[in-house]
């Protein structure tokens, strides 16, 4: 399953029981947390994602209700006694946060913490069936949007016809990779006379706290599901400006322009109690928008 549970969809303060920012990305039997707001891992308990999955950890930017809940989760970690090593992703400055926290607290983890710092755009993580890629979008401080992308072989083989052409077997992962095979007497096997076409790779773009730019569109090129924050209705278009953050609206425009298959709208204001005319600004632009629910675990 590629699927993507909704652990937080507030912004700054927790109110009319939502929560600060936080998803559990489920890829390849792992669990990919993306920010770690107050109450992350209560939710991680009230939603039954499986702790003991998380293996990367994401971090945006550094304001609070993107990483308050990470020291927490990271104790809570050591207190099970936890020994798979932990991969977190974020800007540099967190490390000296967290070295700090267990310093006063005169505790250790008992598992190893790998700490990658964010300074520029790129590929993040290469595992066998998926890839993390981060870019800049553009916030008050520095912060950083994921793409997450499945890692499926481009090919599969057909077997009767591969053994028909007498391919041997330690040829078969590069006709997956879609190469022809030279016979010994100097024939080309065309790939596709002996493969099939594989599983089609899917992604998800997360994009952060952000304003309206369009500077990221390349990196989020025809996402299968794209989230994208909407902190604000039209209204407070210009507020939202000031504060390097974007409407509704403006997150549907960007999922129009970077031809998504299907929006998710998050990182409320909690001047908001009800959420309905955040669907319907949005969905007005791009039909194919659903407001993310906490504890809804929306399909890539």
């Amino acid at each position: 399953m590629f699927g993507v549970t909704i652990l937080g969809n507030n912004s700054a303060v927790p109110a009319h029981d939502r929560h600060p920012t936080s998803q559990a990305v489920t890829i390849a039997n792992e669990v990919l947390l993306l920010d770690c707001g107050e109450g992350t891992q209560m939710q991680i308990k009230d939603y039954k994602v499986k702790r003991s999955k998380i293996n990367y950890i994401f971090i945006s930017h550094l304001h609070g209700d993107h990483y308050f809940g990470l020291i927490g989760l990271l104790s809570s970690m050591a207190l099970i006694n936890r020994t798979t090593p932990l991969h977190l992703f974020a800007p540099p400055a967190l490390f000296e946060v967290i070295q700090l926290q267990l310093k006063i607290a005169d505790s250790s983890l008992p598992f190893q913490l790998h700490f990658h710092p964010l300074e520029k755009e790129g590929e993040i993580v290469n595992e066998r069936k998926f890839t993390v890629s981060c870019f800049k979008v553009i916030h008050r401080i520095d912060c950083f949007g994921f793409l997450i992308k499945e890692k499926h072989k481009s090919r599969k083989i057909n077997l009767p016809k591969a053994l028909a052409a007498c391919i041997p077997t330690m040829f078969y992962e590069r006709l997956q990779n879609g190469e022809d095979y030279l016979t010994k007497d100097g024939k080309i096997v065309k790939n596709e006379t002996v493969t099939l076409e594989g599983k089609k790779n899917k992604a998800y773009a997360y994009c952060a706290d952000t304003l309206y730019t369009e500077s990221f569109l390349p990196n989020i090129h025809q996402v299968d599901l794209l989230y994208h924050e909407s902190t604000y209705l039209n209204d407070f278009e210009e507020q939202a400006k000031n504060r390097f953050h974007s409407t509704a609206e403006q997150a549907a425009v960007i999922a129009k322009k970077a031809d998504a298959k299907k929006l998710l709208i998050g990182h409320f204001s909690s001047k908001y109690k009800t959420l309905d005319l955040f669907e319907l600004q949005s969905k007005s632009v791009f039909p194919n928008t659903e407001l993310s629910k906490e504890g809804v675990t929306y399909l890539v």
